[in-house]
């Protein structure tokens, strides 16, 4: 059995929550690696604002060129649960688009993690 430690995701349980996996913007900086960045805050998530826990954000680094997924890190409610979905994306090679293009149900917090990738896309984001 082959492990990618690049894919194991480290949780702090703290409030808010903090959880990665994959690369930092630092180690994408020394690497030479030319990167995109999408993040969205939970204060415009409307699940996070209903039970009025709305601090932090999703944040994905992916590849400029291929917008490969490269790094998941997200600070807020429920983080240690939602980083599945980004060891998930990343396991299988998934593109920030492949996110973007998955529905997730409304209102969740997993939706920070689909609205976010659309700032690296030409599609209109309903954040702005």
């Amino acid at each position: 059995m082959h492990i990618d430690y690049n894919c194991v995701p480290s949780v702090i349980y703290t409030h808010p929550e903090v959880a990665w996996v994959g690369k930092t913007e630092e180690d994408l900086k020394a690497e030479g690696v030319s990167y995109k960045i999408g993040s969205f805050p939970f204060m415009a998530n409307s699940r996070a604002k209903t039970v009025n826990d709305s601090e932090g954000f999703v944040k994905i680094l992916s590849d400029k060129a291929t917008d490969k997924i490269l790094g998941v890190h997200i600070i807020g409610p429920i983080a240690g649960e939602m980083i599945a979905e980004g060891v998930l994306a990343m396991e299988y090679g998934a593109t920030a688009e492949d996110i973007a293009r998955v529905c997730h149900a409304h209102p969740t917090m997993s939706e920070a993690f689909k609205v976010q990738p659309f700032q690296n896309l030409s599609f209109t984001n309903h954040f702005i």
